[in-house]
């Protein structure tokens, strides 16, 4: 059993690696096209109506992705001020069990509903309004899949402080 969650959370980790990765080149990929757009625009006044949307979704996909990355190496959701204050069993508790459970109800709902959201944009052929009519259930399928892999780490953090819950008893005990 040890053996299987060890494997689940190494593939945890190296996706939510991949996704701060692809979130870097995404942010690399949106400057070029802001710096493209706007030189077209200033230098050659000559606008082009591409390069800002084209950002606007990326960011979308930027953020998503990055999410479960940063919650993975516990940069994403804290709560510092009052954990700070409080003795280490609690402390524990607080930042270990209870905050993965709020963030996991919290973002299966928002995973849930964006997924909705997503395939009925499909369903009906959604499309931007913008002048060269992209579809959109792409990018907004991006976000129930970094919703999801955010819930996936969620899990996996709230089963390790179970365990070193669990632990920690059996040794005061």
């Amino acid at each position: 059993m040890k053996k299987i969650l060890l494997t689940i959370d190494r593939a945890i980790t190296r996706i939510s690696d991949w996704g701060l990765l692809l979130s870097g080149i995404l942010i690399l990929i949106m400057s070029v096209l802001s710096t493209y757009g706007v030189g077209r625009r200033y230098i050659f006044n000559n606008p082009e109506p591409y390069s800002y949307e084209l950002s606007t979704m990326l960011l979308v996909a930027c953020v998503v992705f990055a999410i479960a990355g940063l919650q993975g190496q516990r940069r994403h959701l804290r709560v510092d001020f009052i954990a700070g204050r409080l003795p280490h069993g609690l402390e524990n508790i607080l930042v270990n069990i209870v905050t993965p459970i709020l963030a996991l109800f919290y973002v299966g709902i928002v995973t849930l509903k964006s997924g909705e959201n997503a395939l009925y944009s499909m369903s009906i052929g959604e499309t931007s309004q913008s002048s060269w009519e992209e579809p959109l259930f792409p990018i907004k399928m991006m976000v129930p899949i970094g919703m999801a892999l955010l819930c996936l780490v969620l899990t996996s953090q709230l089963i390790h402080g179970i365990k070193s819950l669990i632990h920690l008893t059996k040794r005061r005990s």
